[in-house]
Order: structure tokens, then C-alpha cells, then sequence
């Protein structure tokens, strides 16, 4: 966590591809199956260190997921993936409602696909948390403007994890 401090987060909400993971599939947005992914460089020891703390924020996450509306995923696979990244990182997963993805394709128009704030207030909501005290972190603009209309702070995923350049590793 390059130049963000713990103290004061009662929650920090996650994106997950381009922000935790990258996918290993060439022109493959998101992963499909285990083997599909890996983390990217930082986010294991961030995540453990937060996780670790005397007194952790609450985590989350809020992700797209679109290929389950177009019907080339499962939604209940998207979750699990979702999960198997944090088991990678801490070694246990968050707790199921910590999980939240739009699983809508892009055009719908629904509330909760980013940049819409849906997925933010809801997990705001499940943990009580104020925008005030959530930080977002992700790697797209519209990450970012999710979380300019919760009204919550926005971390650039490679100012958060050190990474010093865009696009977590990606040269």
C-alpha cells in the first residue's frame, strides 16, 4: 500500500480483474476456470497484511461480470473464482455477502454494473460501513466513477499495490 494508510477504513472494496488478478487467457477478460488466473504482483502480501492488522477494515469486493450475462460463465463459478483468489492471497475466503457481482451484460442498464454505484452501496450497507470510512480500489475509469457516485474514496490499484506503473506488472 504504497502511500494509504489503514487507520480510518472501515471498509476497503476491491475490484477484481485488473485490480487483483490478471487473466491468463489472451483477449480473455475475465477467467473461466481455475487455471485461468494469477495474482497480481503485490496484492498477496497487501491483502495479508490488511487482513492482518489489529484491527482490519472489513473487505470486500465489487466486480463485473458480464460473461455470465452473456452466458459463457456461471455466476455461482464467477463467485468461486472470486473466492479462490482470496484463499490464494490470506488463505480463507471472505465471507459470501463480501462478494458482490454485477453479472449483467454491459448494455442492460441495471444499477449495480460500474460505473453505477449499486454494488458499492451494497456493500456499504451489508457492513454498516459510511463512504466516508470506504475506500474503492481499481484500474479502470469507470472503477472510478463508481466511486465518485457512492461518494467514497478511490485508489488506483497501482498506487495501492506499489506496482509504480499501470497495469500491475503488465509491460
Amino acid at each position: 500500500m504504497a502511500d494509504l494508510e489503514l487507520n480510518g477504513w472501515d471498509l476497503i472494496v476491491f475490484d477484481a480483474d485488473g485490480t487483483l488478478r490478471r487473466t491468463t487467457v489472451p483477449g480473455q477478460p475475465c477467467p473461466h476456470t481455475q487455471g485461468e488466473w494469477e495474482l497480481l504482483p503485490g496484492v498477496a502480501e497487501t491483502l495479508r497484511e490488511i487482513a492482518g492488522a489489529a484491527r482490519p477494515p472489513h473487505l470486500g469486493v465489487a466486480t463485473n461480470q458480464d460473461h455470465v450475462g452473456y452466458g459463457l460463465l456461471e455466476e455461482t463459478v464467477a463467485r468461486q473464482l472470486v473466492q479462490d483468489l482470496f484463499v490464494a492471497a490470506i488463505g480463507r475466503p471472505l465471507e459470501a455477502e463480501a462478494v458482490v457481482l454485477c453479472p449483467h451484460p454491459r448494455e442492460a442498464g441495471c444499477g449495480c454494473h460500474k460505473p453505477a454505484p449499486g454494488m458499492l452501496h451494497r456493500l456499504m450497507a451489508h457492513f454498516g460501513a459510511c463512504p466516508e470510512g470506504t475506500l474503492f480500489v481499481g484500474d479502470a475509469p469507470t472503477d472510478r466513477e463508481a466511486a465518485e457516485r457512492a461518494r467514497v474514496t478511490f485508489a488506483w490499484a497501482w498506487d495501492f499495490f506499489g506496482w509504480g506503473w499501470r497495469g500491475g506488472g503488465v509491460a
